[in-house]
């Protein structure tokens, strides 16, 4: 850095980011954005072919880890070795999840175990162990992806709405366990984001592209990095106030009538 030169309060320099379903979607729109603010990123998911497609767009400063986050007796050991191979996790972004899109009453008690057991219970899990560091060192910034699914309701999604809720429960009950390590804890709550599988689902069900496209207030779906640049200011200084914030990016579709 040059004389006189001053780092940006949004600089992730130095910084490490483990992103969990940072192969595709949301998760490597993420990867992308915190790789642009000079961080190192961690990708992990269960799939090799794409996570290292992935780690060929995001360049050098981007390795990754095959995991199956679900087998909860796994996490412990992914978070050593990152740690290990690399260096201390300063950022945890939990991204990775599944959906399920059946009415309630053809949604099983199996189907309901499975989505729960991915989208909470690991993410949990992974939140304990990676804050067990923070908290030592007295920092860190953990993000939870939520969804519009967690704020209102949505039909034909209810065990992955639910999860998504309890995500919002989660992250209340821990901002007052590890803010005071100056561990801090947000939420995302992303709208509906433009991808390959989006289109292909709504464009095969006519009135719900219509219901959704009324919801949004701007006149355009989301993209990948917009929920990426949310990610990065919540994870840099200039947020280091923010803690316990569920921060929907969704064109105000939270809020439209």
């Amino acid at each position: 850095m040059n004389a006189g030169q001053t780092i940006s309060p949004f600089s992730l320099n130095g910084k490490l980011a483990l992103i969990t379903g940072g192969g595709t979607g949301i998760g490597l729109g993420i990867a992308k954005a915190m790789v642009h603010a000079g961080a190192t990123v961690v990708i992990t998911g269960r799939r090799e072919a794409v996570l290292q497609e992935a780690c060929a767009q995001l360049g050098s400063q981007a390795h990754y880890y095959l995991c199956d986050l679900s087998q909860l007796t796994a996490i412990p050991q992914l978070v050593e070795t990152i740690e290990t191979n690399h260096q201390a996790i300063d950022i945890l972004v939990n991204n990775a999840g599944i959906h399920l899109k059946k009415w309630a009453q053809d949604t099983t008690d199996a189907d309901f175990a499975n989505i729960i057991q991915t989208n909470l219970l690991s993410v949990f899990a992974l939140t304990r162990e990676t804050a067990k560091g923070m908290i030592q060192r007295q920092s860190g910034s953990i993000i939870l992806i939520s969804s519009m699914a967690g704020l209102f309701g949505i039909d034909r999604v209810v065990a992955y709405g639910t999860s998504k809720t309890a995500l919002i429960g989660l992250m209340n009950n821990l901002v007052t366990e590890y803010s005071k390590s100056k561990v801090r804890i947000n939420c995302i709550a992303p709208g509906w984001i433009a991808s390959d599988m989006f289109f292909n689902a709504i464009n095969a069900d006519a009135e719900r592209k219509q219901k959704i496209t009324n919801r949004i207030a701007m006149p355009q779906f989301g993209e990948p990095e917009d929920i990426g640049n949310a990610a990065v200011y919540l994870s840099s200084v200039a947020a280091k106030y923010v803690t316990g914030v569920v921060l929907p990016v969704d064109g105000g579709a939270t809020v439209n009538f």
